[in-house]
Order: C-alpha cells, then sequence, then structure tokens
C-alpha cells in the first residue's frame, strides 16, 4: 500500500496525520472517532495501520460509539490486530466515558420531570442486554435521596418483591418514589405485568403514605412515562 493510512508504521505519516501528536498539538476536539480509538490502540498490524484498524472496528458497529461500547472483550478480540490488552483498554475507556455521563446526570438530583429521571437512569440501563428493576427514593422536595437496584432478569423481564420497594423508603424516610426498569428489546410499550406491578405497588404505597410518583421504561435513546401518558 502507499496510502499514508495503510502504512504500518504512523512514526512515517505527516505530523498532522499522527492521532498522538495531533491532540498533543490541537487538542482532543479536533480528532475523529477512528483516531481516538487508534490511540487506546497503540499499534496495527502487519497489514494495517492503528487507524485503519479503528475504523474497520468502527464500521463494524456503524460508527456508533454506544454500540461499540456494547461489544465485549471477547467480541473486539475477534478483530485482527485486536488482543487482550487492547480489547481491554477499548472497554476501559468506554466504561469511563460511561461513568462521566453518570456522574453528570447525577449533579442535578432534584426531579423537576420524566427527563430528568432519564438523564440519570439511562447511563445506567439504558444499553444493557439484561432487563434490571430500579427505584429512585425521594424527599418532599422531590431530591433523589438513593437509587436501588432491586431485579435483575433476563432479557424478557424481572420479578420485582413489593416488600423490597418500600423497605429503603421507609429505611431513609422517603415521601416518594419512582420506578424505571429497561427494555432490551428497544420497545416502548407498557406491557401488562409492567402496568399490573405499577398499580400494585402503587397502591401499597398508598397505605404507608408513599406517593408513587412516575414509572419509566428505558432504552438506548428514548423512555416511556407512565405519568405523562396519564397512566398514574
Amino acid at each position: 500500500m502507499t496510502t499514508k493510512e495503510g502504512n504500518f508504521s504512523i512514526k512515517k505519516w505527516n505530523i498532522d496525520d499522527r492521532p498522538r501528536e495531533k491532540l498533543l498539538n490541537k487538542g482532543c476536539v479536533v480528532l475523529s472517532d477512528a483516531e481516538l480509538v487508534a490511540i487506546l490502540i497503540g499499534s496495527g498490524n502487519r497489514e494495517e495501520s492503528a487507524v485503519r484498524l479503528a475504523k474497520r472496528i468502527l464500521n463494524a458497529v456503524d460508527n456508533n460509539i454506544q454500540t461499540l461500547a456494547k461489544l465485549s472483550i471477547a467480541d473486539l478480540m475477534q478483530f485482527k490486530g485486536i488482543g487482550e490488552a487492547k480489547a481491554v483498554s477499548i472497554v476501559t475507556a468506554l466504561e469511563l466515558g460511561k461513568r462521566r455521563r453518570l456522574e453528570k446526570a447525577l449533579e442535578v438530583k432534584k426531579i423537576i420531570g420524566s427527563k430528568a429521571v432519564f438523564e440519570i437512569m439511562q447511563p445506567l440501563i439504558g444499553d444493557i442486554n439484561r432487563e434490571e428493576f430500579w427505584v429512585l427514593y425521594l424527599n418532599n422536595s422531590n431530591v433523589v435521596l438513593s437509587k436501588k437496584c432491586l431485579s435483575r432478569g433476563g432479557i424478557t423481564g424481572t420479578v420485582v418483591d413489593t416488600r423490597l420497594v418500600f423497605k429503603p423508603a421507609l429505611a431513609q424516610l422517603a415521601t416518594a418514589i419512582i420506578l424505571c426498569h429497561n427494555h432490551p428489546s428497544g420497545t416502548l410499550v407498557a406491557s401488562e405485568s409492567d402496568k399490573k406491578l405499577t398499580h400494585k405497588i402503587k397502591r401499597a404505597g398508598e397505605t404507608l403514605d408513599i406517593k408513587v410518583l412516575d414509572h419509566l421504561i428505558i432504552t438506548e435513546k428514548m423512555y416511556f412515562s407512565f405519568a405523562d401518558e396519564g397512566m398514574l
């Protein structure tokens, strides 16, 4: 190959085309996704540069970083030129990005609507491949006291014990709760079991004077709110 991307040695490239040097000289915002991944990879293989390898990986996930973040170490190692160490580097970097986003969401702890709940919970359960059921516990000012995962299941559902929903609420003197679970399938339609569980928990909360403010179904990019749809 005669193109600079095809050249195995990045050191032979123009200084502006080397990802590390470009980052040092111009900052990370000017780098493409492939160049950022190439820095994580560090080196390519005998047939392609780190940047070309990074582009091949991104092409395999339709250049979607969210999809890339779902790949396991074993998945990444299926790409020629990606060993365990490089796969671990990619997974680690993407996990740090996810946690940074979560921390930013948690800075806004007062719930003023369903979107605020989505911003808190999407980084936790929006892109995982199993269903999880979470509860946010709030005080009388709608400030989040804590959040807790109460159930983890398979692709199609979880089992939730109503008593376990309210035990943390009583311990923290919470006055309201918000229910959340994800649909790995991506569907935003509330099932009959979702509806029955919501109303069961709501009735139990009325007995304890703890309000169920909402129940969100969360997917990777969108959400469904029982409260917004008038289903509470």
